[in-house]
């Protein structure tokens, strides 16, 4: 189990405070990530667009957008980080920071971002005796 002092954990939440804050007001101090998250909105946001068609960016609550643009961005582009441990990080931090419905939206979009974010699951191994 995680800890919630976990600093990749801290280091997510830094991440999201600083995406969310930019949202409202130009954030001259942050974490280099959100430069690169940035740097990716377009391609972030069409995938978040397309997870989520019924609702257009400029509708979706700007903490769950906060979160699942990070969250899209480690998809698209942390190979090493297990899928599961970004949604459920996702997922927890929307929990946290989110309203009532934020973490099953964002654990909605996110499954269906998995493939558009180039992540495809692999299939366990049968193990032949």
């Amino acid at each position: 189990m995680k800890s919630a002092q976990d600093p990749r954990h801290l280091k997510r939440i830094a991440v999201f405070k600083s995406l969310f804050a930019g949202s409202f007001t130009d954030q001259p101090d942050h974490p280099s990530r959100v430069d690169k998250i940035l740097a990716n909105i377009k391609k972030i946001d069409e995938i978040i667009q397309e997870c989520a068609p019924e609702w257009p960016i400029s509708q979706i609550n700007r903490v769950d957008l906060a979160v699942l643009r990070q969250a899209v961005y480690e998809l698209m582009s942390k190979d090493q980080t297990p899928t599961k441990v970004i949604i459920d990080e996702a997922v927890e931090i929307a929990k946290r920071y989110g309203g009532k419905t934020s973490s099953s939206f964002v654990n909605g979009a996110l499954a269906s971002a998995i493939k558009l974010a180039g992540r495809e699951e692999k299939p366990h191994e049968e193990h032949k005796p």
